[in-house]
């Protein structure tokens, strides 16, 4: 009695690199850009918190901010909405983000946010 053989083949091992290879790629273009928008959700939370009594404070405020976070390029100040709910202050944001993946390959990013 012959046993069957048990494996991968060389095609199928070729494809299953490609295909972890290509995951790798994107994770390691993509983390970047996640790390820089926790970090703007992060110091506009702490801004908010900070209750700021005008617009330009806050944009002040942000703009200290960049400077100690250097991972903040993708926004300005004036990108920032700021507005008032009752007695506390809102700041939205939203920005595009595009990675080059490849030659012509691109993959676009929309990140949007918003106080607590």
């Amino acid at each position: 009695m012959r046993q069957q053989q048990r494996g991968v083949t060389m095609l199928g091992l070729v494809f299953w690199a490609i295909l972890i290879g290509f995951a790798g790629l994107i994770t390691i273009k993509v983390l970047p850009t996640l790390n820089e928008y926790y970090t703007i959700r992060s110091a506009i939370n702490k801004i908010a918190k900070s209750n700021p009594p005008t617009v330009a404070a806050v944009r002040g405020e942000f703009e200290r901010q960049q400077e100690i976070e250097y991972s903040i390029s993708s926004i300005s100040a004036k990108d920032l909405d700021v507005t008032k709910e009752g007695d506390k202050v809102v700041i939205s944001f939203a920005y595009d983000k595009e990675i080059a993946l490849m030659g012509p390959v691109f993959l676009l990013i929309k990140y949007e946010g918003r106080s607590e």
